[in-house]
């Protein structure tokens, strides 16, 4: 793709604005830890909503839920509105614990509810899978992405991209990140919607105008939500469909409750908030934001099929290339390519900021109890250094996987399973003890890089288990989970019971609590902004059934 002043100026000034946007927010000359960290705790519920948004898309989904949408079709966008009912669990059941204990990472609940063994264990996993998944590989994708539309050269994207992203991360701390978040929001769902304007305006063009003239128009079943187990010609002994309803509703939960309710790059979004009631709001505000991909993001790519499915053949991958290409015009390709630098940067200055503050919370202080403020605000700064840098070597490594997306959702069978054991029934059950949690999380990593290995697959070339046997990954997660739980269970029932210390104020006494107490704020109430929620979601299941 040829790239024309105009659209190279948009490009240019927008990373400039950006920068300046980030510092501006969030530098404080005397900055404290928790400002770094937190901004401190003073963010309102639409920014936590939006920072939450974009934390998650990054240029991997503009780009592969185009590609998905037009191998796939919609079934694809079950990974985003799946994420609106998980974002309600974070909104109503978690954000309460998280917000009353004060606490700054989430290995740090995890020490409050088990032990300081487990936040340890904790904190390790989510900075190596920030740095492999979060930034390394987003960053991979997004420099691919610049070189293939852009013709900027691949090394000199990454080293663009991150020297940016850690300027205005290192020096505004979370609120600068949170702050362009909203702005990055706004100009990644404004390119969505207008190449899916493009792409409607162009159906019309050749007759197709309403809902029913583009399935005809479609492969069977690509316009449903909602597939079959079997498929005739999956590969694999079972015959199973990756994307069956059965993958979706048992699997999707299992990664999903792990990435929205527990992972640290996420969360700490909602730790961030000025009140309780911001912290939950903004966990629901990001589930109604979820719904626009499926129209914005895969919706573009099943027209991508219909209008250009000569053009792109079988390389799916370059859909969204395609569509940019033959639908937009000069200014608003520019305008777009922001729109996927905007969605780079917002995953990897949240997954920076995250682990800064794993290093300086979870490590430095409990080494160095005693250290001034200023002590962990330079430790922050120096890891998010650190690690841009070796995420940026690790990222020149991303063209060994066969798959991006199959890599990044694979990796966290290693730990998704067991980390979501551990939290679910922490929250939800008083008798589960350190004891109990320790063991499924080592159960699930043990478990879960033997999969790795013969999977993605680190060694050789054959995937047993998805490929051989045709069980999909979505359903691997959901077994994994039912036998770290029941490994949780049983060594909690025979050990003994926690400290009233480990209880109090970590869990709920009854699983509806959470639902009881007065209104506040009405429609805003978290409980009203859910039940909403979930009413919508119902609906659309229901028409793109």
């Amino acid at each position: 793709m040829s790239i024309s002043p105009i659209d190279t100026i948009i490009i240019v000034v927008y990373i400039i604005g950006i920068i300046s946007l980030g510092i501006f927010a969030g530098f404080k000359k005397n900055i404290s830890s928790e400002d770094q960290f937190l901004g401190g705790r003073s963010l309102r519920w639409p920014v936590i909503g939006a920072g939450l948004f974009c934390a998650n898309i990054s240029s991997i989904h503009l780009v592969g839920l185009a590609s998905s949408g037009y191998q796939h079709g919609m079934v694809i966008g079950n990974f985003e509105w799946m994420a609106a009912f998980c974002l309600v669990v974070l909104g109503i059941f978690f954000v309460p614990f998280y917000f009353r204990s004060k606490i700054t990472t989430l290995p740090e609940y995890v020490e409050k509810r088990y032990s300081p063994g487990a936040r340890t264990f904790l904190a390790a996993i989510f900075i190596m899978s920030a740095l492999l998944v979060h930034i390394g590989i987003s960053m991979y994708a997004g420099a691919k992405v610049l070189e293939a539309f852009f013709g900027i050269n691949f090394v000199i994207s990454i080293i663009t991209i991150s020297s940016a992203t850690a300027l205005y991360t290192i020096l505004g701390g979370l609120k600068g990140v949170m702050i362009t978040d909203t702005v990055q929001a706004v100009l990644l769902l404004l390119g969505a919607a207008l190449l899916t304007f493009f792409g409607l305006q162009a159906l019309g063009e050749i007759g197709i105008t309403n809902w029913a003239g583009l399935k005809e128009a479609t492969k069977p079943d690509q316009l449903s939500m909602i597939q079959s187990i079997s498929d005739p010609e999956a590969t694999g002994r079972l015959g199973l469909r990756e994307f069956s309803w059965y993958s979706i509703l048992f699997g999707y939960p299992i990664l999903g409750i792990w990435y929205w309710c527990t992972d640290q790059t996420i969360v700490q979004k909602v730790l961030s908030a000025k009140t309780e009631k911001d912290g939950r709001d903004g966990a629901i505000f990001a589930g109604f934001l979820k719904i626009l991909p499926v129209f914005l993001m895969v919706l573009p790519g099943v027209i991508g099929y219909v209008l250009f499915k000569e053009k792109i053949g079988e390389d799916n991958d370059a859909t969204l290339m395609v569509m940019m290409t033959e639908l937009l015009p000069v200014g608003v390709r520019g305008l777009m390519a922001a729109g996927l630098l905007a969605a780079l940067m917002s995953t990897i200055a949240a997954a920076l900021n995250s682990v800064a503050t794993l290093t300086a919370e979870d490590i430095f202080k409990r080494l160095r109890p005693d250290a001034p403020d200023h002590q962990l605000v330079k430790v922050g700064r120096i890891t998010a250094a650190v690690v841009i840098v070796v995420a940026m070597l690790w990222s020149t490594q991303g063209g060994k996987f066969g798959s991006i997306f199959e890599a990044i959702n694979k990796i966290p069978m290693a730990f998704a399973p067991g980390i979501t054991t551990i939290f679910l029934f922490g929250v939800f059950w008083k008798r589960g003890n350190r004891q109990g949690a320790m063991a499924a999380l080592c159960f699930n990593v043990f478990i879960g890089m033997i999969y790795l290995l013969i999977d993605i697959p680190l060694v050789g070339t054959t995937q047993w288990i998805n490929q051989e046997l045709g069980i999909p990954f979505m359903q691997v997660g959901w077994y994994l989970f039912l036998m770290s739980s029941a490994i949780y269970i049983v060594v909690s029932l025979l050990t003994p019971a926690p400290d009233e210390s480990q209880t109090k104020g970590l869990c709920w006494n009854r699983p509806f609590d959470a639902l009881r107490g007065p209104l506040v704020g009405t429609v805003t109430d978290p409980r009203v902004m859910a039940g909403i929620l979930i009413a919508i979601m119902v609906v659309l299941y229901a028409l793109l059934h």
